[in-house]
């Protein structure tokens, strides 16, 4: 089981100096042997809004790191031309001496369209199509595009990656097709325990995307990959945790079920959280939280221990954590310590 960094910070819980927590963390966990550290994409919105660009915090990351794999956690394919994606991920892959990797992601919330928003309706579409071709300017192939004049023209990226293949996984929110379709793909998966996804409906989940694996034609035996990102502080004893995360982990699950209550997620219909009374949101934030305390590797390094194992056993590789959900900045860089205590008992 790996263990890795996932950052998400909220932009309204953020102090002056935004990135300290991104740069330093990257810093530990590339000194103390985690395996990546990831930054997403999102747009138009605090929750998520340190992060609009995840090339360009990942090229931040490979200027002060040596070994760490560099990983956007993800890449809204739809919103973008994929020769650009291309052109950006093989420049932080040679900043990075050939350490890059991106999850790719269909989009969700409408409002993040309004770079694109012709790709909203056709997304799940666009992003099998998106990677298969980033893949093949990867390998170095041309594909044709039209330029400026009109003209059909074949063009390739500059500059070469290093990696010889682009390391990829395929973003899921919960749907088990999702899942099917990295493994047909071939591709890793990268998931979460929010929303109504809990551990044995990921197991199942995990179970399919094994199958699909199995069924591709040059399936030679690779078991895949499956990382699942979940909310990370450990303290000296439990109750200490869940007291000093209580409030900025509510906080920051109300933004996200705020944002996921306008989001119109496939075409439904919004829910206006001004009309939620004070007292049912409090009760789904309470929800929430007590879910993903015990979902998550909050607590003890003895229970965040046993709580792997049940990763281990729904058939998950390697755990994000995700560590600025609005903690202090010193606060999360003093409990890495515990995380890096983690990670050395499960390698173990």
């Amino acid at each position: 089981m790996d263990l890795s960094l996932f950052y998400f910070a909220d932009d309204s819980a953020a102090d002056g100096d935004r990135y300290r927590l991104l740069l330093e963390g990257a810093r530990f966990a590339d000194a103390n042997n985690f395996t990546a550290v990831w930054t997403p994409e999102r747009h138009f919105h605090p929750f998520g809004g340190l992060y609009p660009n995840p090339s360009v915090t990942s090229a931040a990351i490979a200027a002060v790191t040596e070994r760490v794999q560099i990983r956007a956690g993800s890449v809204v394919a739809p919103l973008h031309h994929p020769l650009r994606i291309a052109e950006e991920w093989s420049v932080v892959d040679n900043l990075s001496h050939g350490r890059a990797g991106v999850s790719f992601a269909s989009g969700w919330h409408a409002g993040d369209f309004t770079l694109k928003p012709e790709s909203y309706p056709g997304r799940r579409e666009l992003v099998s199509e998106h990677i298969r071709t980033v893949q093949r300017l990867w390998r170095g192939e041309t594909v044709t595009a039209t330029n400026g004049a009109g003209d059909l023209q074949e063009v390739r990226i500059f500059p070469p990656p290093v990696q010889p293949d682009l390391p990829v996984w395929l973003t899921s929110l919960g749907s088990v097709e999702t899942f099917r379709l990295a493994g047909a793909l071939g591709m890793g998966v990268l998931t979460h325990l929010l929303l109504d996804q809990d551990l044995g409906i990921l197991t199942t989940k995990i179970t399919e995307y094994r199958k699909a694996l199995a069924a591709r034609p040059d399936y030679q035996g690779e078991p895949g990959h499956v990382v699942l990102m979940v909310h990370s502080y450990l303290d000296e004893t439990d109750d200490a945790a869940r007291e000093l995360v209580r409030r900025p982990l509510s906080d920051y699950l109300r933004s996200a079920l705020e944002l996921t209550m306008v989001s119109q997620m496939d075409g439904g219909g919004r829910v206006d959280p001004s009309q939620i009374s004070d007292e049912d949101m409090d009760f789904l934030v309470d929800r929430a939280f007590d879910r993903a305390f015990e979902a998550g590797l909050l607590g003890t390094v003895a229970k965040a221990e046993a709580t792997i194992g049940r990763f281990r056993e729904a058939g998950v590789d390697e755990v994000a954590c995700l560590i600025d959900f609005g903690l202090p900045a010193e606060t999360v860089l003093v409990g890495l310590r515990r995380l890096n205590q983690l990670r050395e008992a499960v390698h173990r």
